[in-house]
C-alpha cells in the first residue's frame, strides 16, 4: 500500500487497541500503543532511505527483509523497546502485541498488490504479489478517514474500528473473488494461459495484465469484463551467452532480473560495442513500458554505464544512458 494508507491504518489500529482493556484503562499505555501501532505500520517501509543510493539498489532491497519472516519479530521487538524506554509507565506486553499487530498488517496488506513483497524469507525469496487490491485503494484510505472523524467527534474508537475492519476483510474477500473472474475470463479467451499477472487500478473492474503461455507473452487490460489484448511477444528464452553472461553481472540488469517475474529481452549492436535491454511487461503505459534495465558493455564486455527504473520515453531514457568520453576512459 501507499504511505498515506498505512498511516491511517495505524491510527486505526490505535483506535481499535482501546477494545484492550488493560490499553483503554491506562491513558499512558494508550498513548504508547497508539505511537507503537503508527510507527509500526510504516517501519517495513523504513527501507525507502536506500533510493537515496541508487535504484539498484533500493530495486533489490525493497520489500525485501523489511517485510520478510524475521522482521514480524524484528521490527516489534526494536520499536516497542525504544518507545517503552520513552514511556516506561507503560504496559510494555501490550505495548508490543499492538505494535506487532501494526507490522504484521503492513506486510499482509503489501502482498495483495502487483508489486508484492518477499514475505516469505528466508524460506524463500520469491516475491509474493497477488496483484488484488491497487497500491493505492480509494475504498480502503477512504473508510480509515471516516472511522477517524468519527472517532474525533466522540464515537467508540474500539467499535467503529471494530466495523472499519470488518467492512475491510469483506472487501478483500470480493476483491479476491474478482481477481478470480479475471483469471476465468483471461483463461476462456487465452485457453493455454500458464499465469495471469494482474495490476489493479483505481477502478473497480479495470485491470492491467500480463499473461504467460508456453510461446507468448500477452499485454491485455480488462475493462468491464472485456479483455482487450494490446501487445504480443514470442516468449524467447533469454540465451547464456557471453554479452548476456557479462551484462547479468552488472548490478543494475541484476537487481531487476532478482524483481520482474515477466519481461522481454533485446540484444543490439552499436558503435560502442553491444546495449542490452531488459523490458517489464506488466506495467505498459500508453503504448510505452517505463520500467526497464539497459546496459551498454564495450567491444571487451566490459560495463561502459546502465540504468534501471522507471522512464516514461525513449528520449528521457537515452538521457539517462549517455555516456560521455569520461565514461569511456575510465572503462579503458
Amino acid at each position: 500500500m501507499d504511505t498515506g494508507t498505512h498511516v491511517v491504518m495505524g491510527l486505526g489500529l490505535g483506535g481499535l487497541a482501546m477494545l484492550d482493556p488493560v490499553v483503554s484503562a491506562d491513558p499512558i499505555t494508550a498513548h504508547a500503543v497508539l505511537l507503537g501501532t503508527l510507527v509500526g505500520s510504516q517501519a517495513p517501509d523504513f527501507d525507502t532511505i536506500l533510493k537515496l543510493r541508487n535504484n539498484a539498489v533500493y530495486i533489490r532491497n525493497h520489500r525485501g527483509i523489511t517485510h520478510s519472516v524475521p522482521a514480524l519479530f524484528i521490527w516489534p521487538a526494536l520499536l516497542s523497546l525504544i518507545i517503552y524506554l520513552f514511556v516506561p509507565n507503560s504496559n510494555g506486553l501490550h505495548l508490543w502485541l499492538w505494535t506487532s499487530l501494526a507490522v504484521f498488517l503492513h506486510v499482509f496488506v503489501d502482498i495483495f498488490n502487483a508489486y508484492g513483497t518477499q514475505a516469505l524469507y528466508p524460506f524463500s525469496k520469491k516475491w509474493v504479489a497477488l496483484g488484488v487490491i491497487s497500491i493505492f485503494d480509494p475504498f480502503i484510505f477512504i473508510i480509515h478517514i471516516a472511522g477517524l472523524l468519527l472517532w474525533y467527534i466522540g464515537f467508540d474508537p474500539g467499535i467503529t474500528f471494530s466495523a472499519v475492519y470488518l467492512i475491510m476483510a469483506g472487501y478483500y474477500l470480493l476483491r479476491i473473488w474478482k481477481r478470480y473472474k479475471i483469471a476465468q475470463i483471461v483463461r476462456r479467451n487465452i485457453p493455454e494461459t500458464i499465469e495471469v499477472i494482474a495490476s489493479p487500478t483505481l477502478k473497480w473492474s479495470q485491470y492491467h495484465l500480463a499473461i504467460k503461455t508456453k510461446h507468448q507473452f500477452f499485454v491485455a487490460n480488462i475493462k468491464q469484463g472485456r479483455l482487450k489484448v494490446l501487445d504480443t511477444f514470442d516468449r524467447v528464452e533469454v540465451p547464456d551467452t557471453k554479452i548476456i553472461q557479462a551484462a547479468r553481472e552488472d548490478k543494475n540488469i541484476s537487481a531487476f532480473l532478482s524483481f520482474s517475474p515477466v519481461y522481454r529481452w533485446e540484444v543490439e549492436k552499436n558503435n560502442h560495442g553491444h546495449e542490452v535491454r531488459f523490458i517489464d511487461l506488466r506495467y505498459r503505459s500508453k503504448g510505452h513500458y517505463p520500467f526497464v534495465a539497459l546496459v551498454q558493455l564495450d567491444e571487451d564486455l566490459e560495463v561502459i554505464t546502465s540504468y534501471t527504473g522507471w522512464v516514461y520515453s525513449e528520449d528521457r531514457l537515452r538521457k539517462k544512458m549517455d555516456f560521455t568520453p569520461s565514461k569511456l576512459l575510465k572503462n579503458e
